[in-house]
């Protein structure tokens, strides 16, 4: 059996990874790692590849840049061209990008099957460019492999076959574990927010990259203006995105003094960081989920979120950008009045092999 596995952007690789290192135990599967080239990050070297347990990408097509549209078409320029030589029985998409969309439609109009790893996922928010791609994804996948049992019920009232669909747990928990095994054998002192850390006893993270929320000056000052008063209690420090970076710098707004800004980290350095903070303030995904798995409680500034599970049982909470609303959380978590939650169904490092066993199935 041929497989392809399907990365565009940085999260994707922590999502493929588990389910790579389970291929290895099978000599009856060959598999590619195709990097799209959706999103170029400098800190994708070997040692990140190294770091992942994982071989560098056996593709890569280069394909980054442009508009939405721009982006998706060359990735299925690029991609036809590789399934024609290569001749997959079976492309693994992960996630919500657009590399998932692209590759997912390509691979359907050539008759190659399609399985989608987080699949059924819904924020019901059509101005997200992320639910888009999910919402086409699945319209066209032959195997849906779900992290939530919501993913079913989602699934199944869009008509998709039942037997088609299997709850196997969350990939992103898998290589979460896994990085955190290797962390504890690694000198703390190896990470560039080491120094931080043991200057701050508690500290709170953030990251913020939606258009949503940095694209509007009055947004964005308003969040701001909260970080301001949260850390007149507790630092906070920010790895920060491009985008968020440039905005605060066109619309003039200064991050509190007890913020600190740091450039994007590499995953094992933010894992370091954020794994004993007091908690997050994030409009990420897969940073509501990873919090979860570790009881950290988390303050998500997005009015919905596509993972409710992290709410419904696990130490996310959503905020939007209501000031008052973020404050009164955070005094609460300061207070020690926060829920403590649990980890999720099936999020146990195993849904890797699942999928697996299913697929040989």
């Amino acid at each position: 059996m041929k497989i392809f596995l399907i990365a565009g952007a940085r999260p994707n690789f922590m999502k493929i990874a588990p389910i790579a290192r389970a291929f290895e135990q099978y000599s009856q599967i060959e598999y590619k790692i195709v990097h799209t080239g959706q999103h170029y990050d400098q800190n994708m070297s070997d040692v990140f590849f190294d770091e992942l347990g994982i071989r560098n990408p056996d593709y890569h097509l280069g394909a980054g840049g442009g508009t939405h549209s721009q982006q998706t078409a060359k990735i299925m320029v690029e991609f036809e061209t590789i399934c024609d030589k290569d001749l997959p029985d079976l492309v693994i998409v992960v996630g919500d990008v657009n590399s998932t969309l692209a590759c997912s439609i390509v691979a359907k109009k050539m008759h190659i099957k399609v399985a989608h790893v987080e699949a059924g996922l819904r924020s019901f928010d059509l101005e997200m460019p992320e639910e888009i791609n999910r919402m086409v994804t699945d319209a066209v996948s032959d195997l849906f492999f779900v992290t939530e049992e919501q993913g079913m019920v989602n699934l199944k009232s869009e008509g998709k076959q039942k037997t088609a669909i299997h709850f196997v747990g969350h990939v992103m928990i898998d290589n979460l574990f896994y990085q955190l095994k290797k962390l504890e054998q690694m000198p703390a002192h190896d990470f560039e927010m080491s120094r931080y850390k043991s200057q701050n006893a508690e500290y709170g993270v953030v990251t913020l990259h939606r258009p949503s929320n940095v694209d509007d000056k009055q947004t964005l000052e308003r969040i701001f203006e909260t970080f301001e008063r949260i850390t007149q209690t507790l630092p906070l420090i920010f790895p920060i995105h491009p985008r968020t970076r440039k905005n605060m710098e066109a619309f003039n707004i200064k991050p509190p003094k007890a913020m600190t800004l740091t450039d994007p980290l590499s995953y094992m350095a933010f894992l370091n960081l954020w794994k004993d903070s007091k908690l997050a303030l994030t409009d990420s995904g897969g940073l509501q989920e990873e919090t979860t798995a570790l009881g950290i409680p988390c303050l998500t500034i997005r009015e919905n979120t596509e993972r409710p599970i992290t709410v419904t049982q696990g130490t996310n909470e959503l905020m939007g950008t209501s000031k008052e609303k973020i404050l009164t959380a955070f005094d609460q978590i300061m207070a020690q009045n926060w829920k403590t939650g649990q980890k999720p169904k099936f999020w146990d490092g195993n849904a890797a092999e699942r999928i697996v066993d299913i697929i040989l199935k």
